[in-house]
């Protein structure tokens, strides 16, 4: 299964591509793999509620239909509910399955718990994609910025060095935070910038499982 975060923050990128297009090569390359394997596979697109849900079937034209949706997909909501697709994955698939969740994290929510129990009924792979501009913020002045989920607008003074640091420290802690829960939950789990070779990180990880 794939659990592919459709959210609004994925429409973001500052080098060479937005996180919705990494998203997207990501569960593609896990689909043909997929097929390689002659193993099923569905889809379940998410934001704060399930968006779209594809059964699990073999085949390779149920793969270009999966990939057409990747590319095509528009959900009706913005923000994320990372712990309310876990909960649905947990009720809707019956039979052990591995099952990638790829998003960003972003999410004001907890949810650890449906983790831990989605994780003990299924093999749980969590891939986080983010850019290398959400880890920090760039010393330009006085700027506008927009909550991509929320729609919420406000001025961030980047001059200030007190501000910089804070938004930097409150990442490291963000990513402390899931990690955490990553190991706790025994949920194995890659971190992938835009601007890196994912293929190459895939690899890593599946080794790393092997």
């Amino acid at each position: 299964m794939l659990l592919i975060d459709v959210s609004g923050s994925r429409d973001f990128g500052t080098v060479n591509v937005m996180k919705k297009e990494i998203i997207t090569e990501l569960a593609a390359t896990l689909a043909f793999s997929a097929i390689q394997n002659n193993d099923k596979i569905g889809v379940i697109f998410f934001s704060d509620k399930i968006e779209k849900f594809i059964p699990p079937q073999k085949g390779k034209r149920h793969i270009l239909y999966i990939i057409r949706e990747l590319i095509d997909f528009h959900p009706e909501d913005k923000e994320t509910d990372i712990s309310h697709v876990l909960k649905y994955l947990t009720n809707a698939i019956k039979k052990r399955c591995t099952a990638f969740l790829i998003s960003d994290f972003i999410d004001k929510g907890n949810f650890k718990d449906a983790l831990t129990i989605a994780n003990r009924k299924h093999d749980v792979v969590a891939i986080q994609v983010y850019d290398q501009r959400e880890t920090e913020l760039p010393d330009v002045g006085l700027m506008k910025l927009k909550d991509a989920e929320t729609g919420l607008e406000q001025w961030v003074d980047t001059s200030s060095r007190a501000v910089r640091n804070a938004y930097s420290d409150w990442w490291k802690q963000r990513q402390d935070e899931m990690n955490d829960a990553f190991k706790k939950c025994r949920v194995d789990a890659v971190s992938i910038r835009t601007q890196d070779d994912y293929v190459r990180s895939l690899i890593t990880l599946f080794d790393k499982r092997n």
